[in-house]
């Protein structure tokens, strides 16, 4: 299945989504996520707003970041020639890092460069959506048990503030540095190599397959519930392939994958 979040009506919806005619139309309302406590609350303090929808063009929709996480993990440097152009080895173990849930930012949303950093750029990344309660995921596990599906992210990242603090919550922190979307999908297989995808301005930047991990799902799951509990809804960003640079105000940049659509996102100065 794949399904999206969007706003109709100043109303939080939930589509799935089925081709017709060689488009994606969001066909029918989709059941809210539990951990979705904003939908929830309008429903239950509002009777009166509808909840369903007539078919609509994907295109067509005000699309929302179609998860809302307790907490964003994100993964470094799980691509070698990523790791290469930054000018670091390859890691022995996970590198993990946050972004906090105010990060999100909706497909066909903007970027803010801040006027805090110098050089400030796109990561495209393929994220797994957690579907239920994790702790100490097995090494070797299978993680369709634990993943609700996947969707497209972009690490935006204040590459000089990274490089000048040494850890990165205020490089990869800022508001509108996780846009997210534009759908979820539990149709996909991350074992049969997917192909991402990243353009800036129309121009091919990245391109990565999930066979080029360093680090493959299940470790990554397994390495960070040894940490930290995984809730229903949070987001794991699984690394950038090569190809990273720097985003200017005016910039079209956009994440792609077969199956899950484009996640495009505009850039001005913040």
């Amino acid at each position: 299945m794949k399904y999206c979040r969007f706003l109709l009506d100043d109303a939080i919806h939930y589509g799935t989504l089925e081709e017709r005619g060689g488009e994606l139309w969001i066909a029918r309302a989709s059941p809210a996520p539990a951990e979705d406590m904003e939908y929830r609350l309008a429903l239950e303090q509002n009777d009166a707003i509808r909840f369903d929808f007539e078919p609509m063009p994907l295109s067509a929709a005000h699309l929302l970041p179609p998860v809302t996480p307790s907490k964003i993990v994100c993964v470094g440097r799980n691509y070698r020639e990523h790791a290469r152009e930054l000018g670091n080895e390859a890691p022995a173990e996970p590198i993990l890092f946050f972004k906090p849930p105010s990060a999100l930012l909706r497909p066909g949303g903007t970027i803010l460069l801040p006027a805090l950093a110098q050089r400030v750029d796109f990561e495209g990344e393929l994220a797994l959506v957690i579907g239920r309660r994790t702790r100490r995921f097995p090494h070797g596990g299978n993680w369709r048990n634990v993943v609700r599906g996947l969707t497209l992210a972009n690490d935006v990242s204040a590459r000089d503030l990274q490089k000048k603090d040494g850890q990165w919550t205020r490089a990869k922190g800022f508001d509108t540095f996780c846009p997210v979307g534009p759908m979820v999908s539990d149709e996909l297989d991350l074992d049969a190599g997917l192909k991402l995808e990243t353009r800036l301005n129309g121009e091919l930047r990245q391109t990565g397959s999930t066979r080029d991990f360093i680090f493959a799902a299940p470790e990554l799951l397994s390495a960070i519930t040894a940490v930290m509990t995984l809730e229903a809804g949070d987001l794991v960003l699984t690394g950038t392939p090569a190809g990273v640079g720097p985003l200017a105000p005016g910039d079209r940049i956009e994440v792609s994958m077969a199956g899950l659509g484009t996640l495009m996102n505009f850039v001005q100065a913040g």
